[in-house]
C-alpha cells in the first residue's frame, strides 16, 4: 500500500537519487552532456520544490510528482518500483485534485508516452523541443475527467 503526501526539505537526497535511476533507465536518447546539465539544473530546485511523494510500506519515498496546478511537470518513479502502481497512484492523486491533468512526455520516452495513453491521456500538440530549447521533441498530452 501506498501513501502519498507532500515533500519536506529532508527529501531531497532521496528525490535526486530517484530522477537519476529514472533517467537513466529511461532517457536513453538524452545526449551524456544534455544529461548532465539537466541534472545540475534540477539539483538546484528539485529538492526544494513542493513535490508529493508516493511512500511505500516500507517508508521508503519510490516515486514523486511535481504538479503546476493541474500541469504536471513532473512523474519519476525507482526504477525498482516500476510497474507497481507507483505512478498509477501519484496521477489519481493529482486527478483528485484538479478535474483535467496536462502534462508533457518525451516523443522518444515510448514506454512512458504508452504509460499515460493507458490512463486515458490524449494528445493535444507537439513541440520540436523541450522547455529549456533542447532537441528532444515533446508530446502535449490532456487527461479529462471520466463520464
Amino acid at each position: 500500500m501506498l501513501t502519498i503526501r507532500k515533500s519536506n526539505v529532508g527529501d531531497g537526497p532521496r528525490v535526486m537519487q530517484i530522477w537519476r535511476e529514472a533517467v537513466d533507465a529511461t532517457h536513453d536518447f538524452l545526449d551524456p552532456k544534455d544529461r548532465d546539465a539537466i541534472e545540475q539544473e534540477l539539483s538546484q530546485f528539485l529538492p526544494t520544490a513542493p513535490l508529493w511523494l508516493a511512500i511505500d510500506k516500507a517508508s521508503r519515498t519510490v516515486g514523486f510528482m511535481l504538479l503546476d496546478g493541474s500541469h504536471m511537470e513532473a512523474l519519476f518513479i525507482d526504477p525498482a518500483s516500476r510497474g507497481q502502481g507507483v505512478g498509477r497512484s501519484l496521477v489519481e492523486h493529482a486527478c483528485s485534485l484538479y478535474s483535467v491533468i496536462s502534462t508533457d512526455v518525451n516523443e522518444q520516452n515510448s514506454a512512458a508516452a504508452g504509460f499515460y495513453r493507458r490512463l486515458g491521456f490524449i494528445p493535444t500538440g507537439r513541440s520540436e523541443m523541450d522547455g529549456q530549447g533542447r532537441p528532444y521533441p515533446l508530446i502535449h498530452l490532456q487527461r479529462l475527467p471520466s463520464v
